[in-house]
């Protein structure tokens, strides 16, 4: 029955809930908790370790337990954590992808990676070599 009056527990600070992602961007990713309130979960705040892309480790739809870490009443923005609402992930539904990895899978990602960086500046640095003009 639908009235005038709607009752919903407000929000706290320090807090965990369980929401769905509704929306996956290159920063973050917006998480519904109901009630028509949406807060962001920052891409720092969703793994303890490095997070390139958010969609490694949420799917939109998916169920997440939330930590309210802000509540910006004035501007309507609340800032969640993945990482500190589950410390110790027991749960293989969150993230999708383990987080845990072997010293070996860390090492040969960091290299993989540095060497992607090493040559977009490399790459960088000569065709901005190549534009530059003669004296």
């Amino acid at each position: 029955m639908k009235g005038s009056c709607v009752f919903y527990m407000p929000l706290k600070v320090g807090e965990i809930v369980e929401g769905v992602v509704k929306t996956i961007t290159n920063f973050g990713a917006f998480i519904d908790l109901g009630d028509g309130q949406t807060g962001l979960v920052h891409i720092s705040e969703i793994a303890d370790g490095y997070v390139k892309d958010v969609s490694e480790f949420l799917s939109q739809d998916q169920k997440v337990k939330v930590k309210v870490l802000n509540i910006d009443e004035e501007n309507k923005k609340i800032t969640l954590s993945l990482k500190k609402a589950n410390p110790q992930r027991q749960n293989n539904d969150s993230p999708k992808k383990p987080i845990e990895m072997s010293f070996e899978d860390r090492l040969s990602k960091f290299l993989k990676d540095s060497e992607e960086r090493q040559s977009e500046v490399k790459h960088s640095f000569e065709s901005k070599r190549s534009r530059g003009g003669h004296r």
